[in-house]
């Protein structure tokens, strides 16, 4: 599946995303540096009925954002880790494996902790304000 969109309409992606997506729990992002990733996961937050601010996890690692229907979302962003080992002992395999919703930016850092159930999502920059998402169903 693929959806191509502008960035004035990521919450309709966002929408249509978590509707074709949503028996999944786990989302790899793959994308490069800028594609899009962080800003399509907050659209998502958004459209989830997560209603404090959402930031990048770039430092911190995990961030963990509760939706109005108290369900929790987990942004990773394993950019800055060596390795597996250094995602284990920052938590987020237990992230992985809680049931809740997790996204992960640069899931390629720790292949190895990753459910089997893993959707992989790629974000390509078409242009300067467009997009292109493609869910490996």
């Amino acid at each position: 599946m693929e959806l191509i969109f502008t960035l004035d309409k990521i919450e309709s992606a966002a929408t249509k995303f978590a509707i074709a997506t949503a028996a999944y729990k786990v989302f790899a992002l793959e994308g490069e540096m800028g594609a899009g990733k962080t800003t399509f996961v907050h659209a998502f937050c958004k459209v989830a009925g997560v209603t404090e601010n959402t930031s990048s996890p770039t430092f911190s690692i995990i961030n963990q954002y509760i939706t109005q229907k108290q369900k929790i979302i987990y942004h990773i962003d394993l950019y800055r880790l060596k390795d597996e080992e250094e995602a284990l002992q920052a938590g987020v395999e237990d992230c992985l494996f809680s049931g809740n919703t997790c996204f992960v930016e640069w899931p390629q850092k720790a292949p190895g902790i990753f459910p089997d159930t893993t959707l992989h999502v790629s974000i390509t920059s078409i242009d300067m304000n467009t997009r292109k998402l493609k869910i490996n169903l």
